[in-house]
């Protein structure tokens, strides 16, 4: 028996549950494009700021941009007011038309959580019941939520945060079983994901310290003594490894692994920017992209000198010769 498997989601099915995390800064179309190639089942988009999408910011709008080979994927929305919420999901749903909406309960930035958002939601989960519902009621669309474990240590309240938003109506919870005070610090606690699974009758997808197939399967298989996670959300360790979807997608269907080869690697990093040019200025295309060819380099031969060689990159011309060098070496 596989345990890839599609999940119901409200009035939406997933082709699997292998999904990609809304990451700031990495998750844009051209990220998403690569992983679906790669084996992603559902992507997310960057969180999105409510606020800013309402007042028609153009910045905002370019997180929104579905790549040509996403015949779906998922938009996160952040923000802590129910009506702007409301409108920004009403937005989305009628300009965009995800498969979902996701509320963002969990990032930890100061800079968000300082307006009230992110992860400053989970000390008031009445306020997340009234975010769900107001989503909900604007959309015809399935909503979501993504949550932390709790604000700190001494406030662990996933499972009334979680219920809260049930209550409003969500169809499916995602948990970051860190707190807030952890940030990305420390081991996620993988025992949290059962014990929301058995306290909701929704689906509850896993994040945190997922880095290999192996990951992924330990929270799929369970234990076998009562509800597991029903899918899992890779964030950091997709980041330069878009690979690792075609990996677990092997591993869960218990199929031989596949050898990804540095060729391949290379390959997924040159359409990678090349669809970044798409949909960026040159400009921007190209100093965004140092990071994510940073990422990509990890474990490469000759690594070091390549991401001196990436990190000055300002040009177009430039990344064929850092792409060329990166051959040279990997040949």
């Amino acid at each position: 028996m596989t345990l890839h498997t599609p999940i119901r989601i409200g009035s939406y099915t997933t082709k699997g549950n292998l999904f990609l995390a809304p990451v700031a800064g990495y998750s844009d179309a051209a990220f998403r494009s690569v992983c679906a190639d790669a084996g992603c089942d559902l992507a997310f988009t960057e969180m999105v700021s409510s606020e800013a999408l309402t007042r028609g910011s153009d910045k905002t709008e370019v997180l929104l941009e579905r790549a040509e080979n996403e015949s779906e994927y998922a938009v996160q929305l952040f923000g802590s007011d129910p009506a702007t919420m409301a409108r920004a999901a009403e937005l989305v749903a009628r300009r965009w038309k995800p498969a979902l909406i996701d509320l963002n309960c969990g990032c930890p930035v100061p800079k968000i959580v300082k307006t009230g958002s992110g992860s400053a939601l989970m000390k008031d989960p009445k306020r997340i019941e009234s975010i769900v519902r107001a989503m909900t009621e604007a959309v015809g669309l399935p909503i979501t939520a993504k949550i932390r474990l709790g604000w700190d240590e001494e406030s662990i309240n996933y499972l009334e945060a979680g219920a809260a938003a049930v209550s409003g109506g969500a169809q499916a919870l995602t948990l970051h079983a860190r707190t807030r005070a952890q940030g990305y610090a420390g081991r996620a606690d993988r025992s949290a994901f059962s014990r929301l699974a058995a306290a909701l009758p929704v689906p509850v997808f896993a994040s945190g310290d997922l880095f290999s197939p192996e990951d992924a399967l330990d929270i799929l298989g369970g234990d076998g003594k009562g509800p597991r996670a029903a899918g899992v959300m890779f964030a950091r360790g997709v980041m330069g490894d878009p690979f690792i979807f075609t990996r677990t997608l092997a591993l869960l269907r218990g199929e031989p692994e596949p050898q990804i080869t540095p060729a391949m690697k290379l390959a997924a990093a040159r359409k990678h920017f090349a669809l970044s040019l798409r949909f960026y200025s040159e400009h921007s295309a190209c100093v965004e992209f140092r990071k994510q060819a940073c990422s990509y380099l990890k474990g490469v031969r000759g690594g070091a000198e390549l991401r001196a060689r990436a990190v000055a990159c300002v040009t177009p011309d430039d990344y064929e010769e850092f792409f060329l060098r990166w051959e040279q070496a990997v040949s």
